[in-house]
């Protein structure tokens, strides 16, 4: 038996809460678990309970949509929202902490630049934000049910693959324009041939297996071990981004500038 196709995302989850006069409710969702190389990324967007604009009916799970469908949406989501926030964990944070408290603290840095307080968050996935004070609902798929968390999606994917680009003109010899980090034919070759970049998540069994970081006694190298490139990787082991031109909170401010 086949699945069918992935339901449209819808406004029920913001509505349920407007109704009950909690208008800020800001979705939430990350980007960037899978690859090898590269920051995990976190959106988090409120909808003007307000308005009802035209690219609502477009938001659909990142993952879903073109490259070119994503690019046009972001900047009509950003605004147009009433308000939305980028945070990101480092790949050294990565390393340090595993990717799964990474992904939690990339959301909650974007959830505190959004400039706001919400008064609800949606999180896609099983998962709250421990120690997170505003009331939470976790949404399983919530990225392909939820508007303001598809919407959260389309941000947080377009914003990490702009970073990746700029990483390319860093490392060319791995192709991080082209396949984001994840883990391509071209890319697991890349990283045989020339070992990892300071951009590799070395804790990761694949970045050691096939950058050469095993040892003959089957030990590892140092997995934190890497040489910092200004304005890409953090300042000290778990540092933040040291970016003035990428936002770590993502604040909205007029002209679609941020503030860090």
């Amino acid at each position: 038996m086949t699945a069918g196709p992935r339901p449209s995302p819808s406004t029920c989850f913001e509505e349920a809460f407007w109704a009950c006069g909690e208008y800020l409710v800001a979705g939430v969702d990350e980007v960037g678990r899978g690859p090898l190389a590269g920051p995990v990324y976190a959106a988090a967007v409120v909808l003007d309970c307000k308005t009802r604009p035209g690219w609502l009916s477009e938001v659909r799970d990142s993952k879903v949509l073109s490259a070119a469908e994503r690019e046009r949406l972001a900047p009509a989501i950003k605004s147009e929202s009433a308000a939305y926030g980028i945070g990101w964990a480092t790949v050294a944070e990565i390393d340090a902490w595993g990717i799964s408290v990474a992904n939690r603290t990339a959301m909650v840095r974007a959830l505190e630049g959004l400039g706001m307080r919400p008064q609800r968050v949606l999180i896609d996935g099983p998962q709250l934000l421990p120690g997170f004070a505003t009331p939470q609902k976790a949404i399983v798929d919530g990225d392909a049910l939820c508007s303001s968390i598809a919407a959260a999606s389309i941000v947080a994917k377009v914003t990490r693959d702009e970073v990746m680009c700029r990483m390319d003109a860093l490392f060319p010899v791995y192709g991080f324009a082209s396949h984001k980090g994840y883990a391509t034919k071209s890319h697991l070759d890349a990283l045989q041939l020339h070992g990892p970049c300071a951009q590799h998540r070395r804790s990761w069994a694949a970045v050691q297996r096939w950058g050469g970081m095993i040892t003959e006694a089957g030990g590892t190298q140092n997995p934190l071990k890497g040489r910092p490139v200004p304005g890409i990787v953090a300042d000290g082991e778990c540092g933040r981004m040291r970016t003035p031109h990428l936002p770590l909170k993502g604040r909205k401010v007029p002209g679609d500038s941020h503030r860090q």
